[in-house]
């Protein structure tokens, strides 16, 4: 494992001025050091000599004042080097950590609903925010203590080498075996830290599909049942966590207890050759003096040592996401969509983590509406649960390239030009086309009205209208404030059935130029009523001349399409 991954120098700004103001700080501290160990010999030296038996017992003030003085500089000094390594680090860390944090969000973003092989959208969330927290540690207390052994060891081997050549010879034999330890625990701990990372994304998705999934638990009254499992949950997180914090403090105290003999072998070492004068008391005192230093940020790096792993786990899954080619973007314009067709030619989509393909070849052509009065069209997606209903609508959203055939926009305003793939159009472009109400849409904090209008100027007998075809004027009538009660994030504070009538009435009033609506099972989790609605709304959509695309399970949506599409699935044939 290498302790400093250089493409996090190359893909944080941050880091790459953090490590140049770190050497420069461990190259001041390495002068301090040795003039500390000058100071304390050439003050206490004197002061030994003067007043041992057979000593003169005169001692210059004068010069105990200067090196006294020299010795507080140096103290006021490596306080403050400390001081600046520990508030430039956290500031570096936190830059460097949400500088990350958004190129991974970019990325996942730009790689669309599919990340890369082995993770999830779960796995990106939980990285995304308490992943890469492990990089903080790693850069705050790891990598100074790092940069430090690099610099502060070699100067004070050299001035040691300069005052007595054994005790130099000893230092050098004996700081081998400090990186050696540590590669042995790295070796006997490896992936330790990889599978923490994994345990703690693995929970961060069960809570997040449980969290998920409590409105429908609570509407069929087992809201209380996953109680055990999150218990279970937490009990795994505890064992991961404990697990890491043994590893760190057996590590630091295996590498505590080398670190102490060798530096005691160079103290016995300075002391039987001063008893028997084969050294000078002041070159002594500064080897005894300088002896600690050479090992300590040695042994800070073995205290800090779980701290790299956990930090350049992180960074690796972080990388992982970085390196995933994300699909060329789109450039080529939207074409005209009156009279338009959506084709789907022989399109196959691998399900993820699952040898299926869904949906299997399909093939079918979607005519659109032509934008008139009355000449829109409603087309049902309809197929058993798994086959690939919501895959075809990131299809047509662009959002999802199939494995094979194609998605292409066919206008008659081309004439006999090949048709467009959805994929290889701007997609902001497209997307100003198409009105998208998914399965659980997404619902900012905010007053009812904010959410509607997502901030923009309407009309109010726009949104009164709006509401009466949705049924959300119902809703109204039993929300304290009427459109100013405050919703919070994720619709908190309405049913799931009231959040599905205010993402209708969204898509109602900020889709009246979008010739195209995307509806994902929109009478899921309403009971008649709010069915009732739905079918008043997508009637509205066809009537004003757009184009709904429903997934739909029941019988009333299917009866009101005018081309019902049967998406299927179908097991990939293995080798």
């Amino acid at each position: 494992m290498r302790p400093l991954d250089p493409r996090l120098l190359r893909q944080a700004r941050a880091a790459r001025s953090y490590v140049v103001l770190t050497a420069a700080l461990g190259v001041l501290s390495a002068a301090l050091v040795v003039v500390q160990a000058f100071a304390i010999a050439h003050a206490l030296g004197p002061v030994v000599a003067a007043t041992s038996p057979g000593g003169s017992g005169a001692v210059d003030d004068g010069a105990l004042a200067r090196w006294l003085t020299v010795l507080a500089c140096v103290v006021v000094g490596r306080a403050g080097v400390a001081w600046a390594q520990e508030r430039f680090g956290r500031r570096a860390a936190t830059l460097v950590v949400a500088d990350l944090r958004r190129q991974v969000v970019q990325h996942a973003v730009a790689l669309g609903p599919r990340p890369p092989a082995g993770t999830s959208p779960a796995d990106v969330t939980t990285l995304a925010t308490r992943g890469l927290g492990d990089l903080e540690p790693y850069l705050v207390r790891f990598l100074p203590q790092l940069l430090l052994t690099a610099l502060v060891t070699p100067a004070a081997v050299l001035v040691v080498w300069g005052l007595d050549w054994v005790s130099a010879v000893v230092a050098v034999v004996t700081i081998p075996l400090v990186p050696f330890f540590m590669w042995l625990i790295g070796t006997m701990t490896a992936g330790t830290s990889e599978r923490r990372l994994a345990t703690v994304e693995r929970l961060g998705s069960q809570v997040l599909d449980l969290v998920a999934g409590l409105p429908t638990l609570r509407a069929f009254g087992r809201e209380i049942g996953p109680g055990a499992r999150v218990r279970a949950l937490g009990e795994s997180s505890r064992r991961a966590t404990m697990g890491t914090l043994r590893i760190a403090f057996l590590s630091g105290a295996v590498l505590e207890l080398l670190t102490t003999l060798c530096v005691a072998v160079i103290a016995v070492g300075v002391g039987l050759r001063l008893v028997y004068g084969h050294v000078e008391l002041v070159p002594a005192i500064a080897v005894l003096v300088l002896a600690p230093e050479i090992f300590l940020p040695l042994r800070r790096v073995g205290f800090e040592f779980h701290a790299s792993t956990d930090g350049l786990a992180a960074g690796e899954r972080a990388f992982a996401v970085l390196d995933a080619p994300s699909p060329r973007p789109g450039t080529r314009p939207v074409p005209d969509l009156v009279g338009a067709s959506i084709e789907l030619d022989d399109v196959s989509v691998r399900a993820p983590g699952r040898d299926v393909l869904a949906p299997a070849r399909l093939s079918a052509r979607i005519d659109l509406g032509n934008g008139s009065p009355g000449g829109g069209r409603v087309v049902a997606l309809r197929g058993p649960s798994g086959a690939g209903k919501s895959t075809v609508v990131l299809l047509l959203l662009g959002l999802l390239r199939p494995d094979a055939g194609r998605v292409a926009l066919r206008s008659p305003a081309a004439g006999a030009v090949e048709p467009v793939d959805v994929a290889d159009v701007d997609a902001a472009a497209w997307w100003d086309r198409v009105a998208w109400v998914p399965q659980r849409p997404a619902i900012g904090p905010g007053t009812v009205r904010d959410v509607v209008t997502d901030g923009r100027p309407v009309d109010a007998d726009a949104l009164a209208v709006a509401a009466a075809t949705t049924g959300l004027d119902d809703v109204l009538a039993d929300l304290p404030t009427g459109w100013d009660t405050p919703v919070g994030l994720g619709g908190v504070g309405l049913s799931v059935g009231q959040r599905q009538r205010v993402a209708l009435t969204r898509a109602l009033v900020g889709s009246a130029d979008r010739p195209v609506v995307v509806l994902d099972e929109p009478t899921a989790h309403l009971d008649a009523r709010g069915e009732r609605c739905v079918l008043d709304t997508v009637r509205a959509w066809r009537d004003a001349g757009r184009t709904v695309v429903v997934v739909a399970h029941r019988a009333s949506l299917l009866a009101l399409a005018d081309q019902v599409v049967d998406v299927t699935a179908e097991e990939v044939a293995r080798a």
